[in-house]
């Protein structure tokens, strides 16, 4: 028996023990809601990848425009392809689940019960491409340095964070500013760690054509400026064995060649001058690829189901601009859209109308407002549009024929109520200036598109200038807010949560890094967002991005586009992949060059397709 003073010590600890917090267990795997990950701890691959696919050969991919610079982390100059890719994250997610990671540099993680803190625990054989380890100091180096010197959107998109801290060579904790984000341990999980000994003698906010050192199953081997990039599999690289690497990462070689014309580019595609073209443009699809190597099969056109939500692509006015700043010249100039003309005659009834920031999901706004929404919506009344209370936002419809004339009237007599008039068949604003809007762009295939919407706003007396430029000069004007309207499109996932401060809150709207392209500084929008952000549950998040929905919808920030719910893809008959295909992405790191297919084309480029040419 223990002794009576024994026993009392044992007991006073048992009660010290039980009065301490639960510890959190180390996991290999994060979800948003904490539900069980599809793949447990002893997985041997996704579903979604051929784990014995052949390696080998050389992947060739083009590039639009140009790059001047090898660093994707800062806000100068235009980055190469793909070259972020070169570097490993924290951790990874699957392509199959709509928010699960799965550790790769950081083998397990912990994260606090109340989440308000995050640790990972590094693999021990990770390293950097020259051999280096990659230690908990790159890490936290990795933090401040793209908080302080890269991107601005760095800066939001990690602003949750309180500190980091190095706790030893291998664990990295990550201390939060409040309990209400659990968005944010996944999103540190995309981290990418780079090599704080490399950067030692370099100026890190630089761009610049230096080949830089990472960590990932490529490296860069090769680069002519503004030209062609050529990455190199890595065949010794740190993590080729993990189970979520497995059947990834196939070609030996992947190259982008730049073409400064899409179709150019094409062109180069049915000559055989590369192996895989994503096709955006609904008239390419149905009437380009008629030649003989899609009807023989060597060239494959195939649709691979798009299980994500679209998002919003549109016609992107910039509030910063005076013209557009009341929502009744907004909305009158999305009047003035004839979206089923267009529809029918240039994509060949490819696509459907975008009314929702979510669309394609089940947080898009298409039904009357919940109760638990009016609840979120409430206390803002007076400070957002009233529509969002009780009217569903439907875009305008035409009967297709080309002729518009019922909305051009709403359009006019909405221009009127904002103080617009025609005068010697003009229209000038409130102030008596001449409406002209420039239209700014970087790519040929939409001048056909806007073509029609400037015949139409031209009826009412109003210029659209469509502007092309160069592909930097595009970005920095982008950068510097200098346009009228874009066209431009702000992507989900189906877990939104903190990039939502990129699109549309007021500290972004100055960023010049941010996707807050259209200017909004609106305290109510950034209150829902952040709302949103913290969503305690995935019914919460879902009334919660429904709420922010309307508000947008009815702000009539942009003029929507469309949308097709499928990836269009067209490849060379000797380039293979999976059967099972993600739900959430093409997965082109688990295709693969077939050993016994000759490549369509031989190593002499077409003269007429070469990417100098197009250059």
């Amino acid at each position: 028996m223990m002794p009576h003073r024994l026993r009392q010590l044992a007991g006073s600890l048992l009660l010290a023990c039980l009065s301490l917090p639960v510890l959190a267990a180390p996991q290999h795997a994060l979800t948003l809601y904490d539900e069980p990950p599809k793949y447990p701890a002893n997985f041997k691959h996704f579903d979604y990848v051929n784990p014995d696919a052949p390696k080998g050969g050389t992947f060739r991919q083009s590039g639009f425009g140009g790059f001047d610079s090898l660093n994707p982390f800062i806000n100068k100059g235009v980055a190469a392809e793909n070259v972020g890719s070169i570097y490993e994250t924290l951790m990874r997610q699957s392509l199959d689940e709509p928010f699960t990671e799965y550790g790769l540099v950081a083998g397990k993680i912990e994260k606090a019960p109340d989440n308000s803190w995050v640790r990972f625990y590094l693999r021990r054989e990770a390293r950097f491409h020259d051999g280096h380890p990659m230690r908990a100091d790159d890490v936290v180096w990795t933090f401040n340095t793209l908080v302080s010197q890269g991107a601005p959107l760095y800066k939001v998109y990690y602003g949750d964070v309180a500190e980091v801290i190095a706790e030893d060579p291998l664990k990295v904790l990550f201390k939060f500013k409040h309990k209400n984000n659990r968005e944010l341990p996944l999103i540190l999980g995309q981290l990418p760690v780079l090599p704080k000994h490399w950067y030692e003698n370099r100026e890190f906010n630089r761009g610049n054509l230096e080949i830089p050192l990472g960590s990932g199953p490529y490296r860069v081997a090769e680069v002519k400026a503004g030209r062609s990039v050529r990455f190199e599999r890595v065949k010794d690289y740190w993590a080729k064995d993990l189970p979520i690497n497995r059947g990834m990462f196939n070609f030996d070689v992947m190259t982008f060649d730049y073409y400064r014309d899409s179709t150019v580019a094409l062109e180069a595609l049915k000559a055989g001058q590369f192996d895989y073209n994503l096709e955006v443009a609904a008239k390419n699809w149905a009437n380009a690829y008629n030649v003989p190597a899609v009807r023989e099969g060597r060239l494959i056109k195939e649709e691979l189901p798009n299980g994500n939500p679209t998002g919003m692509q549109g016609f992107v006015f910039n509030l910063r601009k005076p013209m557009f700043q009341d929502v009744r010249v907004r909305k009158a100039l999305s009047l003035l859209l004839d979206y089923e003309w267009t529809n029918k005659q240039l994509f060949n009834g490819a696509y459907t109308r975008t009314s929702s920031y979510f669309e394609n999901s089940d947080m898009a706004a298409r039904q009357p407002a919940t109760p638990d929404e009016l609840k979120i919506l409430e206390p803002l009344r007076g400070k957002i549009p009233e529509q969002a209370f009780t009217e569903v936002f439907k875009n305008p419809v035409s009967d297709g024929s080309g002729m518009i004339r019922e909305q051009q009237r709403q359009a006019y007599k909405l221009l009127q109520e904002a103080g617009w008039k025609i005068v010697d068949d003009k229209m000038v604003d409130a102030q008596g200036k001449p409406v002209v809007i420039e239209f700014l762009l970087a790519q040929t295939e939409f001048e056909r598109v806007l073509l029609p919407f400037k015949r139409n706003l031209a009826d009412l007396g109003i210029e659209l200038t469509l502007r092309r430029v160069e592909v930097p000069q595009y970005i920095n004007r982008l950068r510097s807010r200098d346009f009228d309207m874009i066209v431009s499109g702000f992507p989900q996932s189906s877990s939104p949560g903190n990039e939502q401060r990129e699109f549309w809150t007021s500290g972004a709207a100055d960023n010049p890094g941010s996707r807050n392209f259209i200017g909004l500084r609106d305290p109510a929008i950034d209150q829902l967002v952040e709302q949103l952000i913290n969503a305690d549950s995935r019914q919460s998040l879902i009334n919660h991005a429904r709420a922010l929905d309307r508000v947008l919808q009815w702000g009539y920030y942009v003029i929507p586009n469309w949308h097709i719910k499928t990836w269009r893809v067209a490849y060379w008959n000797h380039i293979g992949h999976p059967k099972v295909s993600p739900k959430y992405d093409v997965g082109i790191d688990t295709w693969w060059i077939k050993p016994d297919v000759k490549p369509a084309v031989t190593t002499q480029p077409a003269p007429e397709t070469t990417p100098s040419e197009a250059n």
